[in-house]
């Protein structure tokens, strides 16, 4: 079982593209990708909404996150959160198995 959190980080101005160029950039994002646990860690932009910036965010399992959550790195987030006046939504989800025959309707 794995858990994946979609964030949205919404501002204005560009400032939400603006922190996500700067978790890359410095080297934040890439540290977070490197934790035990952490299975993905990406950024995208909807294209209905700029302003938004969306971070699909899985982990292994609770304890993972858990551990993330605790991390110095959480401080570095935060303040780039306030750096840039963003405000979050969450949406939360835990995987399960597909149901069988599902795939059918999956062009790979």
């Amino acid at each position: 079982m794995s858990l994946t959190v979609n964030l949205y980080y919404k501002g204005t101005n560009g400032s939400a593209r603006k922190f996500a160029d700067e978790m890359e950039e410095s080297g934040v994002a890439a540290a977070i990708r490197a934790e035990d646990g952490n299975l993905r860690y990406d950024y995208f932009i909807p294209l209905h909404d700029p302003e938004t910036i969306l971070l699909i965010d899985s982990w292994r399992d609770q304890e993972a996150l858990d551990k993330h959550h605790a991390s110095p790195m959480m401080q570095q987030l935060a303040e780039l959160r306030d750096k840039y006046d963003l405000h979050m939504k969450a949406e939360r989800y835990v995987s399960v198995e597909e149901p069988e025959g599902e795939d059918k309707f999956i062009r790979k």
